[in-house]
């Protein structure tokens, strides 16, 4: 059985049983065995985070960055290692996805984590001189961090961007790894592990845990010694853990459940029909559709025009190979959503049942619905169906996609494809208020499916794409104060300040506000 990582040290854990990940190509399960932790685990790993955390409070914030950037390259250095594992557990090939898009954005990710961490300005210090008082960001606390399986290097729990926000931000990580990727999640902490030991930092800054119960997975995110709480997984399980968490008012930053609309209006389609049909399903069937942002949710006005788009597509979805889902889970997750939507109205075009193939599959399924449908049962046609397969809703007027836009949940992103010529902008005019209010990133002429590391960007979203509308979940340094405080210092002696909010600022240039009126640099 495997070991976990608790206070600095590699150990055998007190384990209620254990569990294998499988091959999602064969459906095989795989040699390692992991352990499912106890309490007693999980009470040690949170001693040993509460420890770090004020042991960090004092360091400076140098150490942090050397530590992010020491362990981005220590991930290049076993990147064949890496990639290996994560090829193995989750299916995705290694070249392109592993190897030369998600491992160059983890590191790029902790990099840029180390660099704000460095220079400071992510905590706004803020001076009131006329009034004599200061605030700023401070870290919260030890973090607890979820990853999804579906991103086992950018958002994984040791690795991602949610572990980079959270340390750049002086917060030690406590990492419950997916089940779906254990060995990968081991090897990335073996390099954290050794990064933070080269770099000096408190035993207890990481530490990873593979499996608890539920029971004690809620225990976790209520214990006081826990600061914040971030999760990327399934709408069910992260509301248990929110209900948890805010019963006793502890921060949880959930990513949960998004169908990520495409409107793509009447002039678009004929301008470039064939080229959308491109753009559609290379995204929608990218990583198997295994996306937080893939386009499950297409949105057309009834004509000629979409009649050929659907059926180029429904073609494209059957002569596509069905790639592997990441677990049975999955599978099944996604058989039962397909069944709510054809339940609930929604027409079978393309796909539908898994394919006669090895390991975990679903057919490329494409299904249809009539506005008047989707708006008649609006929460089960915007089932989330997690994986290859897409629903699309014919309106026959735009006042019925006004209707259907007015019945979505909260979104991670909404798209709207128009003609270059103009003739589609007074339909946008109408139906962007609607589709605005309702996602985090509004998008133009481009799938959702890529998502920037920008302090711009926004993967986020109101309810339930997210669990706060206010905070993103990528970008740095605009990931990072979902970890921290605000903490205002009144009538403060200046030798008693943090040498960021003394009148004679040692950092450098900050945000400041002198007497009232807004202004940046140095105040000395």
């Amino acid at each position: 059985m495997q070991p976990i990582l608790i206070a600095g040290k590699w150990r055998a854990a007190e384990a209620a049983g254990t569990f294998q990940a499988a091959n999602p190509q064969t459906g095989t399960p795989l040699p390692e065995q992991f352990p499912t932790s106890t309490w007693p685990d999980v009470d040690a790993a949170l001693n040993a985070a509460a420890s770090a955390f004020q042991q960090l409070k004092r360091l400076p914030t140098a150490k942090i960055a050397a530590f992010l950037r020491d362990y981005a390259e220590r991930i290049e250095t076993n990147s064949e290692k890496l990639c290996a594992a994560a090829n193995a557990e989750t299916g995705y090939p290694l070249k392109p996805r592993l190897a030369e898009v998600e491992l160059p954005r983890t590191t790029n990710q902790l990099r840029a984590a180390a660099a704000a961490a460095e220079e400071g300005s992510w905590t706004r210090p803020t001076i009131d001189t006329k009034l004599n008082i200061r605030a700023r960001f401070e870290p919260l606390g030890p973090v607890a961090v979820f990853g999804p399986n579906n991103f086992p290097f950018a958002f994984g729990s040791i690795s991602g961007g949610d572990f980079a926000a959270a340390l750049a931000a002086g917060c030690p990580v406590i990492a419950k790894a997916n089940t779906s990727h254990p060995r990968t999640t081991q090897f990335f902490a073996e390099l954290a592990q050794q990064a933070a030991d080269a770099s000096g930092l408190p035993a207890g800054t990481v530490q990873l845990i593979y499996r608890t119960s539920h029971v004690n997975g809620e225990r976790l995110v209520a214990d006081p010694r826990l600061g914040a709480i971030a999760y990327t997984g399934s709408r069910h399980a992260g509301l248990k853990l929110k209900t948890a968490a805010d019963a006793v008012g502890k921060p949880i930053y959930l990513e949960l459940s998004s169908v990520n609309p495409v409107v793509i209006l009447p002039g678009a389609l004929q301008e470039r029909g064939e080229k959308l049909v491109d753009e559609f399903v290379t995204s929608a069937l990218m990583g198997t559709g295994q996306f937080c942002t893939n386009p499950g949710l297409t949105l057309l006005l009834a004509g000629a025009a979409t009649e050929k788009f659907l059926e180029a597509v429904a073609k494209r979805y059957t002569d596509a190979a069905s790639g592997p889902l990441l677990s049975a889970g999955v599978a099944d997750s996604l058989a039962r959503g397909v069944e709510v939507l054809t339940q609930a109205g929604a027409k079978i075009v393309a796909g539908g049942k898994p394919p006669e193939a090895a390991g975990f599959r679903h057919a490329n399924t494409l299904l249809r619905a009539t506005a008047a449908q989707f708006i008649a049962r609006p929460l089960e046609l915007q089932t989330e169906c997690f994986g290859n397969a897409s629903l699309v809703v014919v309106a026959e007027s735009v006042a019925e996609l006004i209707g259907v836009l007015e019945k979505l949940e909260g979104n991670l992103t909404g798209c709207v494809y128009s003609d270059t010529a103009g003739s589609d902008d007074p339909t946008y005019d109408q139906i962007v208020p609607p589709l605005r209010e309702r996602v985090g990133r509004l998008l133009n002429d481009k799938m959702p499916t890529g998502v920037a590391v920008s302090p711009a960007m926004n993967h986020g979203g109101p309810f339930p794409a997210t669990g706060h509308p206010g905070f993103t979940a990528v970008g740095i340094p605009t990931a990072m104060p979902r970890f921290a405080m605000w903490a205002c210092y009144d009538a403060v002696r200046e030798s008693r300040l943090p040498d960021a909010l003394k009148n004679k600022n040692p950092t450098g240039k900050l945000w400041r506000s002198i007497d009232g009126s807004w202004t940046t640099g140095d105040c000395g």
